[in-house]
């Protein structure tokens, strides 16, 4: 029997290494003055790379259940360093199309599956902690940035770009392989110590609305309703990251150096909140912490126009930061709850496709709305539009999971008088 700890140690160890995509904007300027590709012919890299991130989760997240967590994390570390060892090599090709092709596509691929692998595996391990186990995991994405950026940096100025991405392939490859070689599904029926008993392992199996297929699942209205406030969170927190620097520079006057020391921090309060989030829905239930989310941030975004205080404009900044993270570490628990634990990794590739759409909608918006107004303040109220919408799709989502639980409590009333 394994150590569920250590599984979770394994788990972090992938979603480190894969988190330091986050960690791209070290490479924008040194790609720009090496080889004089624009800025937007570097981001288009990063964009294709997240691109395939939500589409190989989805159409792969049901081979990842069939091939297993070590087999799928193996298959992750290989697709994931093989794509920045191939963009070293695109870098010295000077070759823009297959520095697509390496980190964008091949990356991506691998960025997705190595997402998705070990969190299914995570949820069965913990079933009496399923927001502290997978927050554990998603905070490691979270906080792969915080590790990758200064060591990218330092690297990229005493070896030059070429040689970072194949010291960086190289050295994730390692930690990702030393991950997946421990990482395992626990036997079936597995429980750990404290739920042994009979009472408590009723209440375990009850606890999920069901146990249905992804094509099943995708059928639900609760899956869609998951979808929209999955689209509509990431949206809101990706729009602030794609433009965190300048707005802070325009709005409240920052520098540029006190402007980039705030885009690190966010990058640590997006990690705190995957774990702190996601271990808070333990107690308070997951269609509560949406609501919370919401109603959150909608007041938030109603202010940040009025805001001209640096301190309380970055709090602001880092909280919403904090709920970003947690919707994406609250959602493999969410994903347990509403449709069991049978293909969790598969309907979770599906849910991960609002990842893909939000990454491209979320920085599009925020820069249609500042070229035509030259303020930031109107996507501030159009996104606090978008919010309310969120939280009506939340209240629904409740709604939803009440008739539920109503419906099964009946059969199961039937059942036992039959």
């Amino acid at each position: 029997m394994k150590n569920r700890w250590l599984i979770a140690l394994s788990a972090i160890a992938i979603h480190l290494s894969i988190g330091s995509a986050y960690a791209y904007s070290v490479f924008k300027n040194p790609l720009s003055d090496v080889l004089g590709w624009n800025s937007k012919e570097v981001t288009l890299s990063f964009t294709i790379a997240i691109l395939f991130l939500g589409l190989s989760a989805a159409t792969l997240g049901r081979f990842v259940e069939k091939w297993g967590p070590r087999k799928s994390a193996t298959i992750a570390a290989i697709l994931f360093s093989a794509g920045l060892v191939g963009s070293g090599l695109a870098i010295q090709m000077e070759s823009l199309l297959f520095y697509y092709i390496t980190y964008g596509v091949i990356g991506g691929i691998g960025l997705g599956i190595g997402y998705i692998a070990p969190v299914s595996t995570l949820v069965k391990w913990f079933p009496d902690r399923r927001g502290l186990a997978t927050g554990m995991a998603v905070m490691g994405f979270g906080a792969g940035a915080l590790i990758c950026s200064p060591v990218a940096a330092a690297l990229i100025e005493s070896v030059g770009i070429s040689t970072t991405f194949y010291i960086l392939g190289t050295a994730y490859f390692l930690l990702m392989i030393s991950g997946a070689s421990y990482i395992s599904r626990p036997p079936e029926g597995w429980l750990p110590a404290g739920m042994r008993t009979t009472e408590k392992e009723n209440k375990t199996y009850t606890t999920d609305l069901a146990q249905l297929t992804a094509n099943e699942a995708i059928k639900t209205r609760r899956f869609w309703l998951l979808w929209i406030m999955m689209f509509i969170n990431i949206s809101s927190g990706i729009m602030l990251i794609s433009v965190a620097s300048p707005m802070a520079q325009e709005k409240v006057g920052m520098t540029v150096v006190a402007a980039a020391s705030m885009v690190g921090l966010m990058g640590l309060f997006n990690g705190l909140g995957r774990i702190a989030w996601a271990s808070f829905s333990d107690y308070i239930g997951r269609s509560n912490i949406f609501i919370i989310f919401f109603t959150v941030q909608f007041v938030l975004f109603l202010i940040l126009p009025s805001i001209s205080n640096v301190l309380l404009f970055q709090a602001v900044i880092f909280l919403i930061l904090t709920i970003y993270g947690g919707g994406f570490s609250s959602l493999p628990a969410f994903i347990g709850d509403l449709f069991g634990t049978k293909q969790l990794g598969a309907i979770h590739g599906y849910l991960l496709t609002a990842w893909s759409f939000a990454g491209v909608f979320g920085p599009m918006m925020v820069a249609t709305i500042k070229d035509a107004t030259n303020s930031y303040n109107s996507t501030f109220y159009i996104f606090a539009g978008l919010l309310i919408m969120a939280l009506c799709t939340s209240l629904l989502m409740k709604a939803n999971i009440h008739s539920i639980k109503n419906e099964n409590s009946k059969i199961k009333t039937v059942k036992s008088i039959a």
